[in-house]
């Protein structure tokens, strides 16, 4: 009897063991590019949420308050942004970018859209076949042109609707993040 016991509680182990063997552990990259502060503040609370590495998309020159100034028309965000050709340089140090299952992208709104940052960015690392969601912030624009603009140029992605995560709390986000499983 207590061979019995002994032979099932094995089997009973091995069996438990195999089954998280075949488990296979998505690994989560929360990336985001934040000219002023708020939209990293989001994704510092998304990556906590959802687990997630953290991961700034640095620009090569980094962006002044002149650079900032939508109103001037030759200000640099202003020609980036008029220019969709335009991949401003980023600071491409994000080592094992292949290894991510899931990745969230996450910018403040320009002209309705995402800065061409972060054009450079994924066109730096790719994404293909991975699950990608776009969030971003803003002062009164949505993420639907991003999502609309990326999910074109982009097909070989895997993409789920973005969201604007605006004000959002830690339970909204991790409401999203398990929509996203």
């Amino acid at each position: 009897m207590k061979h019995i016991i002994i032979a099932a509680a094995a089997i009973l182990m091995t069996l438990t063991a195999c089954g998280q063997n075949n488990r296979k552990e998505m690994k989560t990259l929360v990336a985001y590019f934040s000219a002023t502060g708020t939209t990293e503040a989001v994704a510092k609370d998304l990556a906590e949420v959802a687990g997630a590495t953290l991961y700034e998309i640095k620009p090569e020159v980094k962006y002044t308050a002149a650079d900032l100034d939508w109103r001037d028309k030759q200000s640099r965000s202003t020609l980036e942004m008029q220019d969709k050709s335009s991949r401003p340089a980023i600071v491409k140090d994000l080592k094992d970018a292949d290894s991510y299952d899931v990745v969230y992208i996450g910018f403040p709104v320009w002209w309705y859209t995402a800065p061409t940052i972060i054009n450079t960015f994924i066109e730096a690392y790719g994404f293909k076949g991975k699950t990608v969601m776009l969030f971003a912030t803003s002062g009164g624009s949505d993420v639907a042109g991003a999502d609309k603009q990326f999910h074109a140029q982009y097909p070989d992605i895997n993409w789920k609707p973005g969201k604007l995560l605006n004000d959002a709390s830690k339970a909204d986000m991790e409401a999203w993040v398990k929509s996203n499983k």
